[in-house]
């Protein structure tokens, strides 16, 4: 069922989606080689409660840690472990914070050091995706327009959509309904309204859209090993357009 939230909603949702962002700030700075992933996540987790928030992820399904940190051909739900970040990769860091009963989520992908021209590539479009989708949310449209600008603008830049991984509503859950996935048809799915709260969250993979998961039963990569990125922001849908929860403004 997809709920409609309050002004009163909205404004702790907004508050848990800048925890969310200020918990990315904190840890941009930590992110160069040699620095562990769980070393990550135990920086965010000590972060995110020093903001009167838990972490979102921690016991989600039993999910071990605080944070998901997946790496090149890790597409999303890496599990933070003693793997030391090297010069050229890229990592997709995804966080969500719960204040109050109420979540933020947002994942965001960075270069390690130095990295190629084709990560940085996959990066800019990845990240430029979410945009696209992003300027389908508002009043009347539906969650396919999401979806289907998503999915055209990865197209027309040669990346593959990863199709069984989508977007989702945002509230007392961290997953809640609608889906949103980064690819459909135009004028398809539910009708976007006022109060809605959605995660937009492209990955995209600079090679073939198939993905398999790992024997940690989390871990979900790229099945020819090519590099992925994930970007995404939780929004609350206005009388006009949206307003990001997980951004600076929030």
């Amino acid at each position: 069922m997809i709920t409609i939230k309050s002004d009163r909603e909205i404004e702790l949702l907004s508050i848990a989606g800048h925890i969310v962002y200020e918990t990315h700030q904190y840890l941009k700075k930590y992110i160069k080689p040699g620095i562990t992933t769980l070393e990550l996540d135990r920086l965010a987790e000590e972060f995110i409660k020093s903001k009167n928030a838990t972490p979102s992820f921690k016991g989600y399904d039993g999910f071990p840690k605080s944070i998901c940190t997946s790496v090149n051909e890790e597409v999303v739900h890496g599990i933070p472990s003693n793997y030391k970040l090297k010069d050229g990769d890229i990592i997709s860091i995804d966080i969500g914070a719960c204040y109050k009963g109420y979540h933020g989520d947002s994942a965001w992908s960075y270069a390690v050091g130095n990295i190629s021209d084709d990560k940085k590539y996959l990066l800019k479009h990845t990240e430029e995706a979410l945009f696209k989708g992003l300027n389908e949310v508002k009043p009347g449209n539906r969650i396919g327009d999401i979806s289907y600008a998503i999915e055209n603008y990865a197209l027309e830049h040669g990346l593959g959509v990863v199709k069984e991984l989508v977007g989702h509503g945002v509230g007392t859950n961290v997953h809640e309904d609608p889906d949103v996935p980064n690819f459909g048809d135009k004028g398809t799915g539910p009708r976007i309204k006022k109060g809605m709260v959605l995660a937009i969250e492209p990955m995209l993979n600079l090679g073939s859209p198939n993905i398999v998961m790992l024997d940690d039963n989390w871990t979900i990569e790229t099945e020819d090993y090519s590099p992925s990125a994930h970007f995404e922001h939780t929004v609350a849908v206005t009388d006009d357009g949206y307003k990001i929860l997980t951004g600076s403004d929030a």
